[in-house]
C-alpha cells in the first residue's frame, strides 16, 4: 500500500536522526533552556529577521493552536477564523474545550478577507447590547489553507491591517508552513510573514521532524508569561532539547525550505499529469495538497493500491479526494500513482466508448426492424 493520506506517513529526515543519535548521550537542562533549543531558536530569527522575537517549542499542532489561543484571549472572547479552519473542523472542539468560541466566516478557497474581519468586529460593536454575545478576540489563519491554497503578501498585509485597526492579535497557523514558502507562486519569506502577524508557528511535525512546532511570538505585549500558559497546557516537554535539535537541524543549511520544495514538486507533477488527461480539481492549489476530482468507481479500484482522503461529493458520480505529499515522497511511487490513474481513466473512457457504439447499433437494429 502506497500512502497519500497526509504528510506525516514517515518519521524523519536523516539527517535529524543521526543528529539525536549524536546528541542521545549529551547531559543539557530541561524544559528547553538547553543550548540546542538556543541555538535552533537563534537561526529561526535570523530566518524571521526579527531579533526581539520569542521562540517557544511545543510538540503538535492541536497543542499549539490551543496554547496561543488560550494565552491570548479573555475568558468573553473567541477567534475569527474561516468555516473551513482547522480550528474549526479538525481539532475536536479544542478551541471551545478552553471555554473560548471560533467564530466561523464563509470561505470557498479556504481564505479569509480583511474586509471579512470588519464586518465581524463591526457588527459586535454596533450590537446594541454586545455583552450577550462572545466578542471577536483575534483573528486566525492557516498558511496554507486547509484546501492548500496561500494569502499573496498584499492580502496578508490587508488582514493585519484591519487586525491592528480592530486591535485583533493576528495569528498565522504555520503547520505546513514550508510547502506555503516553497511554492513556485508565493511571493514572501518567512521574514515577510513574521512582519505581518502578532504571532505564527513553524511546522516541524509534518515538514521533516518527528514532531514539533515552533511558536514565535513578535508581538510584546503577547510575550508575557507564555512559558506558564505552555507548563499549564501540558506542552512544556521535560526533555525539549530533542525539540530544539530537529529545528536546529532543519534551520542550518537551508534544509527546511529544500525538503518543503521536494513535496510541492511532488504534488505539482500530479497535478500536471492529471490535468494533462483532463482532470479537474476541486481547488486551485499550489502547494503540497491536490484534490483532483475523480469517478467513484476508479477511486474504488485504486484504494485497493493507495491511501487518500475523501473529500466532498461532487455529483452522483464522482468525489473529489486529497492526495497529499511529504517531504519524504518517493518519485517512483508519484510516477506509479499517476500511471495508475491514467490508465484507470483511459480504461474507463474505453468502457463508455464501447458502451455507447453498442447503444448505436442497438437503435440501427431497431429501426431496421421496423
Amino acid at each position: 500500500m502506497i500512502r497519500f493520506e497526509c504528510d506525516y506517513n514517515e518519521g524523519a529526515h536523516e539527517r535529524i536522526l543521526q543528529r539525536l543519535m549524536e546528541t542521545n548521550m549529551e547531559q543539557t537542562s530541561g524544559y528547553g533552556t538547553d543550548d540546542h533549543c538556543e541555538r535552533a531558536r537563534m537561526l529561526i530569527r535570523q530566518t524571521c529577521d526579527q531579533e526581539g522575537a520569542d521562540v517557544h517549542f511545543l510538540v503538535g499542532g492541536t497543542q499549539t493552536n490551543t496554547t496561543v489561543i488560550a494565552s491570548i484571549l479573555r475568558p468573553h472572547q473567541g477567534v475569527i477564523a474561516a468555516v473551513s479552519g482547522h480550528i474549526a473542523v479538525h481539532e475536536t472542539g479544542a478551541i471551545e474545550a478552553t471555554g473560548h468560541k471560533v467564530l466561523t466566516v464563509p470561505s470557498l478557497d479556504g481564505k479569509i478577507t480583511a474586509a471579512q474581519v470588519k464586518a465581524v468586529y463591526d457588527a459586535h460593536a454596533q450590537e446594541s447590547s454586545p455583552e450577550h454575545s462572545v466578542q471577536p478576540g483575534m483573528v486566525y489563519i492557516s498558511q496554507p489553507t486547509e484546501y492548500g491554497t496561500m494569502y499573496s503578501k498584499a492580502e496578508l498585509e490587508a488582514l493585519y491591517a484591519v487586525s491592528k485597526a480592530c486591535g485583533l492579535p493576528f495569528f498565522v497557523d504555520g503547520a505546513r508552513l514550508g510547502y506555503a514558502l516553497a511554492s513556485k507562486d508565493c511571493d514572501m519569506t518567512m521574514a515577510d510573514l513574521a512582519r505581518l502577524c502578532d504571532v505564527f508557528y513553524i511546522g516541524g511535525t509534518k515538514i521533516g521532524a518527528l514532531m514539533g512546532e515552533a511558536v514565535v511570538i513578535l508581538n510584546d505585549a503577547l510575550k508575557r508569561d507564555f512559558r506558564y500558559i505552555i507548563k499549564q497546557k501540558g506542552g512544556l516537554l521535560a526533555k525539549g532539547r530533542l525539540l530544539g535539535i530537529q529545528f536546529e537541524t532543519l534551520f542550518e543549511d537551508g534544509l527546511y525550505l529544500e525538503i518543503s520544495r521536494h513535496a510541492v514538486d511532488m504534488a505539482l507533477k500530479i497535478h500536471d499529469t492529471l490535468k494533462q488527461h483532463g482532470v479537474q480539481f476541486l481547488y486551485d492549489s499550489p502547494t503540497n495538497q491536490q484534490f483532483p476530482i475523480l469517478p467513484d468507481s476508479l477511486l474504488a479500484q485504486l484504494s485497493q493500491d493507495y491511501t487518500f482522503t475523501f473529500w466532498e461529493k461532487v455529483d452522483h458520480s464522482r468525489s473529489a479526494v486529497r492526495f497529499c505529499t511529504s517531504w519524504a515522497t518517493r518519485p517512483e511511487n508519484v510516477k506509479t500513482l499517476t500511471r495508475d490513474i491514467v490508465s484507470l481513466l483511459q480504461q474507463k473512457e474505453a468502457e463508455l466508448e464501447a458502451a455507447e457504439s453498442a447503444e448505436r447499433v442497438a437503435v440501427l437494429e431497431t429501426a431496421a426492424m421496423v
